[in-house]
């Protein structure tokens, strides 16, 4: 009954997310952001001297927050942007940057709970999921994609997505995504799964959770343009032998995805980063704390 108290508690005065999305360039990354918070939020990245493009940017790391309404529910969403990714020769730099902010975030909160008065306004960062763009070459994965999945797993839930999914036919990507979660497994990568428990957990549960499993890698397309279809606004583009709509989970699985991370899976994904993620990180710097002290 308390813990139902709790969840009402938070419905009523709503509920801070945050995400990360990392992804090589042109991968649609801040299209996704945009679509999903049906905003204009990441500005578009413009090169005003066209011979400087090709040069190379290291990574950043840009948060923007806003506040979303979600059949009722108020949501501070705060979305990690990360320009610049995969985007050198090189990519060690940008794999320490991110697990630094990552754990940055766990150090706060680690300091917070030391302290002997608490900041009634510090505000928790912890990152609760991170959506991994995945460049959809039709083959497999790629050593960059291998080693950040790995790397990041044991500090966040990586969720991997593919990018700009309609460069395949329905089949290519059928074949695509098979491969990568062959990849996946193969490489024992702990990526968020959806997980259930067939003892513990109910029909309608179950059922949820193996199908958006079975979706994985998600396929993404975005759109932030409207175009009529039937008479309708929708939001997608219009190509010569169709039309692609983003939120038609026919067409894509955006929709399940959105519907995941900012409703369905949204307390699961922050309890297992407070419960699991946070304290296996908190264990870890203590125990290396208390052994530097004992040498």
């Amino acid at each position: 009954m308390a813990h139902r108290i709790g969840r009402r508690k938070n419905v009523k005065k709503g509920f801070q997310f945050t995400l990360m999305v990392v992804g090589a360039s042109g991968l649609g990354r801040t299209t996704f952001i945009n679509t999903l918070c049906d905003a204009d939020v990441v500005p578009k990245r413009e090169c005003d001297e066209p011979e400087m493009a090709h040069v190379e940017e290291a990574i950043k790391i840009k948060p923007y927050t806003v506040e979303l309404d979600e059949d009722g529910v108020k949501i501070s969403l705060t979305v990690v942007d990360t320009p610049g990714f995969g985007d050198m020769i090189d990519n060690e730099y940008c794999f320490q940057e991110i697990l630094g902010y990552l754990e940055r975030q766990y150090d706060d909160i680690l300091s917070e709970e030391s302290r002997i008065k608490r900041n009634p306004r510090f505000r928790d960062n912890r990152v609760h999921a991170l959506l991994y763009f995945i460049t959809p070459t039709g083959h497999s994965l790629r050593e960059i994609d291998i080693e950040l999945m790995k790397r990041l797993s044991p500090r966040i839930n990586v969720i991997p997505v593919v990018g700009k999914a309609d460069t395949f036919t329905p089949t290519e990507l059928a074949d695509f995504k098979k491969r990568v979660m062959e990849d996946i497994e193969h490489h024992n990568i702990p990526i968020y799964n959806f997980p259930y428990d067939p003892e513990e957990d109910d029909e309608e549960t179950i059922d949820e959770n193996s199908e958006l499993r079975s979706l994985l890698p998600f396929a993404l397309i975005g759109c932030e343009e409207e175009i009529m279809v039937n008479g309708r606004k929708v939001r997608g583009r219009q190509y010569p032998w169709g039309i692609v709509e983003v939120d038609n989970t026919q067409h894509c699985d955006f929709a399940k995805l959105r519907f995941a991370l900012l409703s369905s899976h949204l307390q699961d994904l922050k309890e297992i980063t407070h419960d699991y993620l946070y304290e296996n990180y908190r264990t870890e710097k203590l125990s290396r704390s208390a052994e530097n002290l004992s040498d």
